[in-house]
């Protein structure tokens, strides 16, 4: 393998998914300026908008998540088509 090409920067991070509150930890070199107190100790925090327990392939229902007006947009967008 070569050498000093893998970040040494890899450390415990909490994951936490913003649709449902799920929050999961995992070693991780993602950059992140907020923290998260998980059982006592603190951690750095990523935020995401889907993970593994609000994702339809994984939970088999049919979930909508639209946090950033998406559905709106393409439902204005598009709506001049109707008859």
């Amino acid at each position: 393998m070569k050498k000093d090409i893998h970040p040494e920067n890899y450390r415990v991070v909490a994951f936490k998914d913003m649709s449902n509150e799920d929050v999961f930890l995992t070693k991780s070199t993602a950059n992140t300026n907020e923290t998260l107190e998980v059982e006592g100790v603190e951690y750095p925090l990523v935020k995401m908008e889907i993970s593994r327990t609000s994702h339809p392939f994984y939970t088999g229902k049919s979930k909508l998540i639209d946090t950033a007006g998406r559905i709106d947009k393409f439902k204005t967008k598009y709506a001049k088509f109707k008859k």
